[in-house]
């Protein structure tokens, strides 16, 4: 039988919620698309909640106070709009959403917050800014996950969507979600002709559909849920490590 985990709020209840003077706060954030042939729509969602949830355990078994929010499941997929069901969440709700989460949080005494983002359509740093002018007790951050730690290290081919690290990753928590790999696509993707945008110092959004044939960017074929089981540790580690630091810190006395 499982137990209730102390740094998960939904498995909490009033009773010890109102006991426990957390520290930290984590807001996972993914998206619900498409991920090539073989993995399954909540791919982002699945990541965010279980690197949250274990870099929050790793960091409670520190001392870390710190409790994970339920996960926001829709981003922005404005790229995506003629892909079936990519369900998409514009930048300007996505702010609207993360206010009221603050607000909720700011009014509870409970002035750091982190955005566990887990899709690269999903960008907060131009939302931190606004809402840090509302709300200037609050320390607010966002990181990537899937940044945290150097895919190099663990995998053949660079992941950009549904590639070799996130089917490894996927393998690994929910093997029974993965259909088997003979029937992904290669993840094969076009660039873009401008150079600028190729060289990186420039940008423009992807129009999916036009970009890659089966939804995927990056090759999955040699995944397996050992790569995803070691490099799953190495980032919640990582990412722990964070927590663990934004916990800790002063919020008047950030700098070094």
């Amino acid at each position: 039988m499982k137990s209730i985990r102390p740094y998960i709020l939904a498995e909490n209840n009033w009773k010890t919620v109102k006991e426990t003077d957390y520290e930290l706060a984590i807001l996972p954030w993914g998206a619900t698309e498409a991920h090539n042939y073989h993995l399954p729509y909540g791919t982002d969602v699945i990541e965010a909640n279980e690197v949250a949830a274990e870099a929050a355990r790793l960091a409670w078994e520190k001392g870390v106070k710190v409790t994970v929010l339920p996960a926001i499941p829709f981003g922005v997929n404005t790229g995506q709009f003629d892909v079936k069901l990519d369900m998409n969440m514009n930048p300007s709700t996505q702010l609207m959403v993360l206010r009221d989460v603050v607000d909720v949080l700011n009014r509870n005494g409970i002035y750091k917050l982190v955005i566990l983002n887990s899709h690269g359509g999903n960008d907060f740093k131009t939302m931190i800014r606004e809402l840090g002018l509302q709300f200037p007790k609050m320390f607010l951050c966002s990181c990537n996950w899937y940044q945290a730690v150097d895919q190099k290290e663990f995998f053949v081919h660079k992941d950009d969507h549904a590639g070799e690290m996130e089917t490894s990753v996927i393998m690994h928590l929910t093997p029974h979600l993965v259909r088997p790999l003979e029937e992904a696509g290669d993840g094969a993707a076009k660039k873009f002709r401008m150079t600028g945008i190729r060289e990186g110092w420039a940008w423009a959004e992807r129009k999916w559909t036009q970009v890659t044939k089966d939804t995927g960017v990056g090759d999955p074929r040699q995944a397996s849920a050992e790569k995803g089981k070691k490099y799953f540790e190495a980032a919640t580690q990582k990412v722990s490590t964070f927590f663990v630091e934004v916990a800790r810190a002063n919020n008047n006395d950030l700098y070094a």
